[in-house]
């Protein structure tokens, strides 16, 4: 059954919502700035056996808050954000349960095989999560790099997900159009991820109130995992607490 997975996305070294798809090097469209710090959020949902939740890293200068948050709850938060071959075995000794990682497996919009051998190399495939987060186009979805704003050249679809879970343990696929916005999922997105991912996966993107973790759940087949961040209440949001989802959690385990 679904799960829901926490998150902690750090922007200028904050815990910040912001709406994806405005990400650039000036700034992004910001829904809420925490005054607590990514160690009070890694506290907390290690508290609440939340696991299988996610740091990201949003651009520079957010490395010391990521560390925190490892530190807190070491084993316990995969972490990405300029994760390549160079750095990957830091953050995995820094306490992250498993890397994630995209825009460094892209070159000129092509997808690198040799490169995303390399960092296999590094991690091994049980702690490699490959983040797919995409963009809609005109015949699907394509994977989106450099923070959502580059769309490249491969596509969500059957043959990819089922060529790259042999080489990974889980997959991350943000919804860029609707990360952020709180206007509801990308229900044919998660549907097809359900169909289609024979690994875990999980799902972010406009999830806005408890029923999206019902109507994923449905859509998926219980396959497919959901974050929810702008719409709960531990960052501004009304749409859903955080007791509300560790409640579901309980009863989906």
């Amino acid at each position: 059954m679904t799960l829901f997975r926490p998150c902690i996305d750090l922007h200028q070294g904050q815990v910040k919502q912001i709406v994806g798809g405005s990400l650039n090097d000036e700034g992004a469209d910001t829904n809420y700035v925490s005054p607590y710090d990514a160690a009070y959020y890694a506290d907390m949902y290690c508290r609440h056996n939340l696991t299988g939740g996610h740091v990201i890293a949003l651009g520079p200068g957010n490395k010391g808050a990521a560390l925190q948050a490892l530190k807190a709850w070491p084993n316990g938060l995969q972490f990405g954000g300029g994760v390549n071959r160079e750095n990957a075995t830091e953050f995995l000794q820094a306490g992250a349960s498993q890397v994630i990682v995209t825009s460094y497996l892209f070159e000129n919009g092509e997808f690198s095989w040799s490169r995303l051998e390399q960092i296999k190399q590094e991690t091994g495939e049980d702690k490699l999560v490959l983040d797919l987060s995409c963009r809609r186009t005109e015949s699907g979805w394509n994977i989106a790099t450099n923070r959502w704003q580059t769309l490249s050249n491969t596509p969500i679809n059957a043959e990819t997900l089922t060529e790259l879970s042999a080489h990974c343990s889980e997959f991350l696929i943000h919804a860029a159009d609707v990360e952020g916005l709180q206007g509801g999922i990308d229900g044919e997105l998660v549907e097809l991820l359900g169909k289609h991912c024979p690994i875990p996966v999980t799902y972010a993107g406009g999830a806005r109130s408890l029923e999206d973790l019902e109507r994923v759940s449905s859509l998926s087949g219980g396959k497919v995992d959901l974050t929810i961040g702008s719409a709960l209440d531990i960052f501004g949001g009304k749409g859903v607490s955080l007791a509300e989802c560790i409640k579901w959690n309980e009863k989906a385990r």
